[in-house]
């Protein structure tokens, strides 16, 4: 048996039988051949390669495990260097020449040996985060349209919902409608425009598409499919999708993936529909009397509803969302959305007014316990009942007038008038206005358009009171042409008095 501490060559047989005397825990056997190496034994039977010596220039002794004697050959060399302080497979004698090496050097081996552990602790952290970019990047690679245009419109609603949001800067409600219209999916019972169920939208075939494989024929053959049955959707879709491919490119996990030249090649251009304005979609002065005696006809909400999108010129939806609130009697105004400025404020006309005091009056009135439905009866909570705070109320989910373009249309059928959009009344007020010669600014001012020119933007701030001079007028003279007497003058509270 070996002394407890003692200096041999090491051999095979050797550290086989070496093993702390009884009574100590353990014992070193030192190598003669490779200074610094040696075995330690411990009372349980494990023996370990040490390598222990002074660091040149120091007083400081340095003891390092080099591993276990029982797998560590003692003197063979495998493996190619790497740099590092220790080599797979190689022995211990090697490995205590290369930490010997070091120790003359003035160098610490643990110093050492710690940094390298940094360096492959880093390197592995690297090697992860490569992969796991890589991962994201493959990821942000196979992001579909319909995915990437869900966030699209939830970045929009975010912005919508805004307390604080600057008027003009965010969607209005009828553009995220149109958005979400256009790319549904359909196959669900429509709401109006008769039985059956609605079709997918334009936007709806690019859903399943990468955003990365969006191309130009992709565009062309989309357009050109779509615009064969609809082509005014077709090019409000383009437009929408164009508009998304903007803020995809704006967005760093989107950035890249859409090619924004697509938009403009000259193929996908030429499939795009033209806009097609219809050069008869307006009222005529000679129309007005058989007009207005038609829709005066009709159900009072319709009637009102009508008349004011005429006298107004406003956008269909813009008065179909009109809230009593917005009614101010006292200035004589309508304060009414706008989708180019958020709101703006227009005169309340004398005709005007006297209609919405008709739709109030109605509005004010409890019900009666049982009213009649489809021909059936249908009980009235009245108890619960509270007026509308819509102007143009009405019984749809919304609770205003949804779908007047059917009685629109059964009107001018009895007046035996050419067919008029809704929008063809807005139309006709700036059509009929240059009769009794308003002025263009004013009547972009009333109607809500963008101006067009310097002055108009940076200059020209007309008060309402010019704004009301002028569409009073026009407002006489449409009631002159179609032979309705003028409504008198109005109490100023009148209209918002409370029910």
């Amino acid at each position: 048996m070996e002394k407890t501490s003692s200096r041999v060559r090491l051999t095979a047989g050797r550290i086989d039988g070496f093993k702390p005397t009884k009574g100590k825990r353990e014992a070193f056997l030192w190598d003669t051949e490779a200074p610094g190496l040696a075995v330690r034994a411990l009372d349980s039977g494990v023996r370990t390669f040490i390598y222990q010596a002074l660091i040149a220039g120091t007083r400081k002794s340095v003891r390092i495990v080099l591993g276990d004697a029982r797998v560590m050959d003692l003197d063979r060399e495998r493996g190619e260097p790497d740099g590092g302080l220790f080599v797979p497979g190689e022995g211990a004698r090697q490995a205590a020449r290369r930490l010997a090496g070091l120790c003359r050097a003035g160098i610490d081996p643990r110093r050492r040996i710690a940094e390298l552990e940094a360096v492959k602790e880093a390197a592995a952290r690297a090697a992860v985060e490569a992969e796991a970019a890589k991962a994201a990047e493959a990821q942000r690679q196979s992001v579909t349209f319909g995915e990437a245009w869900g966030a699209y419109l939830d970045f929009q609603r975010l912005r919508m919902a805004r307390p604080n949001a600057e008027r003009g800067t965010c969607w209005g409600v009828k553009h995220l409608e149109d958005h979400e219209r256009l790319s549904a999916a359909g196959g669900l019972p429509k709401k109006r425009g008769g039985k059956g169920l609605t079709k997918p939208g334009v936007i709806h075939p690019l859903m399943g598409l990468s955003l990365r494989s969006l191309t130009a024929e992709i565009l062309t053959d989309w357009q050109q499919t779509e615009s064969r049955t609809r082509a005014t959707s077709a090019r409000k879709g383009f437009e929408l999708v164009r508009g998304f491919a903007r803020w995809a490119d704006s967005r760093p996990e989107y950035a890249g993936l859409i090619n924004m030249r697509i938009f403009e090649a000259r193929e996908v251009r030429d499939s795009v529909p033209r806009p097609r304005t219809k050069p008869d979609d307006c009222l005529q002065r000679e129309m007005l009397p058989a007009w207005f005696a038609e829709v005066r006809k009709l159900p009072p909400v319709v009637s009102a509803y009508l008349q004011a999108l005429l006298l107004t010129g406003a956008r269909r939806e813009e008065i179909a969302r009109l809230e009593w609130e917005n009614v101010d009697a006292l200035w004589k105004s309508l304060v009414i959305a706008d989708k180019v400025e958020g709101e703006r404020t227009i005169p309340l006309t004398p005709h005007v007014e006297s209609l919405l005091l008709d739709l109030r009056r109605r509005n004010n009135t409890v019900p009666a316990p049982v009213r009649i439905l489809h021909g059936k009866k249908v009980s009235v909570d009245v108890a619960n009942w509270s007026p509308s705070p819509l102007v143009f109320a009405a019984g749809s989910a919304s609770g205003r007038l949804e779908d007047p373009t059917r009685a629109h249309n059964r009107a001018l059928a009895a007046a035996g008038l050419p067919h008029t959009t809704l929008h063809g009344l807005r139309r006709s007020f700036a059509t009929l206005a240059e009769w009794i010669e308003m002025p263009v600014g004013i009547v972009a001012q009333i109607q809500g358009h963008k101006p067009s020119a310097t002055v108009e933007r940076h200059y020209r701030r007309r008060p309402l009171d010019l704004l009301r001079l002028w569409h009073i007028k026009y407002e006489q003279w449409i009631l002159d042409q179609a032979g309705i007497e003028q409504p008198a003058q109005r109490a100023p509270l009148e209209l918002v008095k409370k029910p």
